[in-house]
């Protein structure tokens, strides 16, 4: 299932991760568990933040992908269902 990660994390978390170069490192080892077909990152409500769509293949995977990021950088995390152009027709398609 395609799934869509928005981490929203705390500032003073991120700042000695970056400070101690660890930030790079978890962003590295998470986008290698994860292997984003996209990934992007930028500021929410002025805190840094990413967005990850990757493929989930169980939920059993969602420790595993969570926990880094609450554990590490106070983060706050959401996981949702997403849809590509192609997955919307194909819905779109099933409908009467």
């Amino acid at each position: 299932m395609r799934v869509m990660l928005r981490a929203t994390m705390d500032t003073e978390k991120a700042n000695e991760l970056i400070s101690s170069g660890k930030l790079a490192e978890l962003m590295r080892e998470t986008m290698e568990h994860l292997k984003p077909e996209a990934a992007y990152f930028t500021t929410i409500d002025g805190n840094r933040a990413c967005f990850m769509v990757f493929d989930m293949q169980d939920t059993s995977e969602i420790p595993l992908i969570a926990e880094p990021f609450f554990m590490n950088l106070g983060a706050r995390l959401e996981l949702a269902p997403v849809m590509n152009a192609e997955d919307l027709q194909k819905g779109l398609s099933q409908l009467g």
